[in-house]
């Protein structure tokens, strides 16, 4: 039996969105637009596969369902979003926090 190919234009498409993804730093043996460029060849690629990849792409959840200031910033930890991000992209520079700011808990 001959495995049937995906339909081209669905291919291009998933293709497409494979190549504007933005790679992970911090796992390059494990990327998601490796993911996306496989699904381009299988053979049951669907429209709503390329749609549900294109949203994910494109934040539409977060442009549909906004969070509100209360969840980004908690009474708690006003700052922890801030600080977790200001992290990831200093870690993604190979810039560290010094050994004192994190035994003593300073940002």
């Amino acid at each position: 039996m001959a495995i049937a190919k995906a339909p081209a234009k669905l291919a291009q498409k998933m293709n497409g969105i494979a190549a504007t993804w933005i790679k992970d730093p911090f796992r390059p043996n494990l990327q998601l637009q490796t993911l996306w460029q496989s699904l381009a060849t299988h053979p049951k690629l669907t429209p709503q596969a390329v749609q549900a990849t294109r949203a994910l792409k494109d934040n539409e959840m977060y442009k549909q369902y906004p969070l509100s200031k209360k969840i980004l910033q908690p009474a708690s930890a006003p700052h922890y979003y801030d600080r977790l991000v200001e992290g990831f992209e200093k870690s993604a520079q190979g810039i560290g926090r010094p050994w004192w700011k994190v035994f003593f808990g300073i940002w």
